[in-house]
């Protein structure tokens, strides 16, 4: 009796084991990259085709160090052991490239072009934290983020059409980037997302880090070691990347039915690229932004043979000569007294007969003097964009645009308050700012003065309206600028 009763206990113990096993198995199953699924209106081959026009506009307007520098062989080299982890057919023509800029932040253009900041690497506390950041930017191309933010349509596309008309002359290349809510200037190049995309991004990269043999823990310290740095408004990265919220125990529950592994978190390169990183010369976002209205950049990076072979050109506005607006004068700008119509889909406006309209009915458009716009920015001109499906109230909309502004120009300051006011019977708001011109004087950059337009549609969102010039010549064009606004019929 009792020898059966301990078979039957032993079998029991046997089963439990076996369960125990087999849940064990089961809970230990290695995790997969998700199918990213597809975007309308927006092919594989298209997003490849716009991320390359967004690399040609970096190498415009940032500095990049060349191939052939140790940090970047570094970096690739890491680059190179994550995509090997991505599965063939959801793979992106990844390319790996580092700018010489002081603040950290990291940014993946569409279709796989990825650029890190010195500046990234230097806070980086080991391999492990600057791997988290690369692929975390990587999941961002592997999930199509700005492809799909452009799909939906939202307020903050629009919002970054205004950018991306002030920071340079829309339509042609940059018109399409903005339609991405991509926007290369300023010292700086902003892709917006969403705090559910960066939720996304940080799942996403966990999986890519553990096929790759790295702790995804160290991607949640180095955010929140980020955030901690931040103080009141954080690093640029953290502003083009939202908080999705707490990190640290989002990624530890998605990883802890992982199998374990003997993470890598370190390696002898990382301390000795470390050191060389804090050695090289490196600019602040300002200092990039000065750079790129003098055309710095463009040469250094030829010179250097940073700059890549066969990038697409970079036309800036349709039609528009990507000339120098450094040492544009008045004269060269100066509005005739004559006014041609202009007959967009979503509204007409009035403008002198010697300025040109660059853009299309699809994006948004600038009107200038063809000697007062180049590649790097808009010297003296009027550029509109149609929000789209803008749920906020247009006093909100128009704080949302001003800060936007403000966040892709560093110095930018709001003179005096937002203004009501009516513009051919449509509720409105009015507002000047001040910044920098891309016109020097003396080798230094003039201030620039932007006035700021928004107009509520009749069918929702705004239409906003900015127009610019040197602070010193302003007064000369604003009665221009006036009959411009006067003439404005919504659609």
């Amino acid at each position: 009796m009792n020898s059966r009763r301990c078979g039957v206990q032993a079998l029991a113990l046997a089963l439990i084991l076996v369960i125990t096993a087999q849940r064990s198995s089961l809970a230990a199953t290695e995790p997969e990259l998700p199918n990213p699924g597809s975007v309308g209106g927006i092919d594989k081959q298209q997003q490849i085709q716009v991320g390359l026009q967004a690399v040609a506009e970096v190498y415009q307007q940032m500095p990049v160090l060349p191939d052939s520098n140790p940090l970047s062989q570094y970096v690739q080299g890491l680059g190179k052991k994550l995509a090997q982890v991505i599965p063939q057919e959801y793979s992106w023509p990844y390319q790996f490239h580092v700018i010489p800029q002081k603040e950290i932040n990291a940014f993946a253009l569409p279709g796989g072009p990825m650029f890190i900041n010195v500046g990234t690497i230097t806070a980086a506390d080991n391999e492990a934290e600057l791997v988290g950041v690369m692929a975390h930017e990587m999941s961002h191309v592997y999930m199509q983020h700005s492809a799909k933010q452009m799909a939906k349509g939202t307020l903050a596309q629009g919002i970054a059409g205004v950018l991306g008309g002030i920071l340079g002359s829309r339509g042609g290349t940059l018109g399409t980037l903005a339609q991405l809510g991509v926007n290369v200037g300023a010292g700086m190049v902003m892709l917006k997302y969403s705090r559910a995309d960066e939720a996304q991004a940080d799942a996403v990269g966990a999986i890519i880090m553990y096929k790759a043999g790295y702790n995804p823990q160290a991607m949640a310290d180095f955010f929140e070691k980020l955030a901690q740095q931040g103080g009141g408004g954080g690093p640029q990265f953290l502003s083009d990347h939202p908080n999705p919220g707490n990190r640290r125990a989002a990624i530890a529950k998605e990883i802890q039915e992982w199998p374990p592994k003997n993470y890598q978190i370190d390696s002898p390169g990382f301390a000795s690229i470390k050191q060389q990183a804090n050695a090289i010369k490196t600019y602040t976002a300002q200092e990039i932004a000065n750079g790129a209205k003098q055309g710095i950049w463009a040469r250094q990076n030829k010179e250097s043979g940073a700059t890549p072979p066969n990038l697409p050109a970079t036309t800036g506005a349709s039609g528009a000569a990507g000339g120098d607006v450094s040492n544009v004068t008045f004269a060269q700008v100066k509005p005739s007294g004559n006014f041609k119509q202009l007959d967009h889909s979503a509204f007409t406006i009035a403008y002198p007969d010697n300025w040109q309209v660059f853009g299309d009915q699809n994006s948004s458009m600038t009107i200038a003097p063809p000697a007062g716009v180049s590649q790097s920015g808009i010297a003296y001109g009027t550029v509109i964009d149609v929000v789209q499906n803008a749920n906020a109230s247009l006093d909100q909309a128009t704080q949302e645009v001003i800060q936007t502004i403000q966040q892709g120009n560093a110095g930018t300051k709001v003179l005096g308050s937002v203004k009501r006011l009516r513009v051919n019977g449509r509720d409105a708001r009015s507002v000047e700012l001040t910044g920098t011109s891309p016109v020097m004087q003396n080798g230094k950059p003039l201030a620039e003065r932007d006035w700021l337009v928004t107009v509520a549609r009749p069918q929702g969102g705004m239409l906003s309206l900015v127009f610019v010039a040197p602070d010193n010549t302003f007064s000369k064009l604003k009665s221009t600028y006036q009959k411009m606004l006067q003439s404005l019929q919504l659609k």
